[in-house]
């Protein structure tokens, strides 16, 4: 018989595995009849504090601190990699600090997408200290709106996940380790603005630990959330992207908080685990749309009324308020509801924060968060609005005569909007490709200086020569006297 199944003739029953903290859903399985082979109970997986636990990305920010836990946790054999590996900034200082805790820290250069160079790794650990774990926290942020995803960006964010992921896996799947865990991420879980390539590469880790413990392998997915700025991925965010990670009640995890959540983790016997930081009642009366789609069932947010969540009836509240309104007044009342929204988008606490002079752009809106503005006055104003709607409309001013427009059903203005024409210029004199020549700037000089008269209500001498006429016949030298006299003039203003 044992010949026979050497032979491969015979091959024995398969075998399904439970942890046996999960005997009784074992015998609820095996009480339905849904098996065939051997069902068979499982002692939890034990870390070998003599043996060695590989950390990719290990001399990175998040690394460190994981390496540092386990150290402390009396893990005697870390292997640290990255791509850099001792030439990486830090990676010295902290393998001595490793050692002061009592541990043997190697500290290798591999490049973890490269199938050679990680079965290399692997085969260079000592035989006395196996491998006993394997924590991959490796990872690369890209982030973009899915219309500017390349295959280049794409790439470069999956392969250090999920091709890096795949090489582990497949090296170790006969080393019998107590653990594997892979650093996930609530993006694929919950979606993520900006993070399509994230997300997917992080939905792969997930669907990795599913298969191995379905083979009767180790393996726990950690969906983290954002961790607070600490010299890891989310330290080349700006303060806008990690307000954009945060939304929906989910603040940054703090280092100790998050090391203690790793503990807890890697004790688990689940395959896939959310770990984040929830503020108590952060959630509580927010508005649907602004909760992860994840949670918006579980929240119970503030009643609404039917012109919030109709865009028609939204539409139409709007476009009736509008409609008792003058021309300079509906405009200034859009203008206030796109500053209220950029606001909010932007994380300001007022919405005088937001400048109605300046674009967009300047403001600080960027391709994700114009999406975000754009959805959130989608729903306030009931209008289906463009992508691409802010560069459309840079400013604020000229954003809301748009939607005066939109909303009134009226396509010619009632009056001209002084400030919007003003925006405009400014748009026209930022986007010239060069400076304007002498001769167009003194025109710009004595036109804006009359403007600028008539605002503040200061009437030109009657009596005085008429400049119009006296540029139309002036020399070089004149006119550039003219121009340091009149820019003078209107600095002192």
């Amino acid at each position: 018989m044992l010949d026979l199944f050497a032979e491969g003739a015979l091959r024995p029953l398969p075998v399904r595995t439970w942890d046996v903290r999960r005997a009784r859903e074992a015998f609820r399985f095996m009480s339905q009849a849904k098996h065939v082979g051997k069902i068979v109970l499982t002692m939890p997986p034990r870390w070998n504090p003599e043996g060695t636990v590989l950390i990719t990305g290990g001399t990175g920010a998040l690394g460190g601190h994981l390496a540092r836990r386990l150290a402390t946790a009396g893990m005697r054999h870390l292997l640290l990699t990255s791509r850099r590996g001792t030439d990486a900034p830090g990676a010295a200082e902290l393998a001595a600090e490793l050692r002061e805790l009592g541990a043997e820290v190697t500290v290798a250069a591999c490049d973890t997408t490269d199938r050679d160079a990680t079965a290399a790794l692997i085969g260079s650990v000592p035989a006395q200290h196996p491998l006993t774990a394997v924590v991959h926290t490796a990872g690369v942020l890209d982030d973009g709106v899915i219309a500017s995803l390349t295959p280049e960006r794409l790439a470069a964010v999956l392969r250090p996940k999920v091709d890096a992921a795949w090489h582990l896996h497949e090296l170790t799947r006969d080393l019998d380790l107590a653990a594997f865990l892979p650093f996930s991420s609530i993006a694929g879980v919950m979606g993520s603005p900006g993070q399509g390539n994230y997300a997917a590469a992080n939905s792969f880790l997930d669907a990795l630990t599913r298969h191995r413990r379905a083979l009767g392998l180790a393996g726990t997915s950690l969906a983290w959330g954002p961790w607070a700025h600490d010299g890891g991925m989310t330290s080349t965010l700006s303060d806008t992207d990690m307000r954009r990670m945060q939304s929906g009640g989910l603040p940054p995890l703090a280092v100790e908080q998050g090391l203690d959540l790793f503990d807890i983790a890697r004790g688990s016997d689940e395959t896939f685990l959310v770990l984040v930081g929830l503020a108590p009642g952060a959630m509580r009366g927010a508005a649907p749309e602004d909760l992860p789609p994840l949670f918006r069932s579980m929240v119970r947010s503030g009643r609404r009324t039917a012109a919030a969540t109709d865009a028609a009836g939204a539409a139409a509240a709007l476009g009736a308020e509008l409609a008792g309104l003058d021309a300079a007044d509906r405009v200034r009342r859009v203008t206030d509801l796109i500053r209220e929204q950029a606001a909010r988008v932007l994380g300001h606490a007022s919405p005088k924060a937001v400048d109605v002079t300046r674009e967009f752009r300047e403001l600080g809106l960027d391709s994700l968060t114009a999406l975000e503005l754009r959805n959130h006055l989608s729903t306030a104003t009931g209008l289906r609005l463009p992508a691409t709607l802010v560069f459309d409309y840079p400013t604020p001013t000229a954003l809301a005569e748009h939607f005066v427009s939109e909303l009134t059903g009226d396509d010619t203005p009632q009056g001209p909007s002084l400030l919007a024409e003003l925006d405009r210029l400014d748009a026209l004199l930022a986007a010239a490709a060069d400076d304007p020549d002498e001769i167009t700037r003194a025109g710009l000089a004595l036109r804006l200086g009359r403007m600028l008269d008539k605002v503040r209500a200061t009437a030109p001498d009657p009596t005085g020569p008429d400049v119009a006429d006296d540029f139309e016949s002036a020399s070089a030298d004149e006119v550039l006297a003219f121009i340091d006299n009149e820019l003078g003039r209107l600095g002192d203003r």
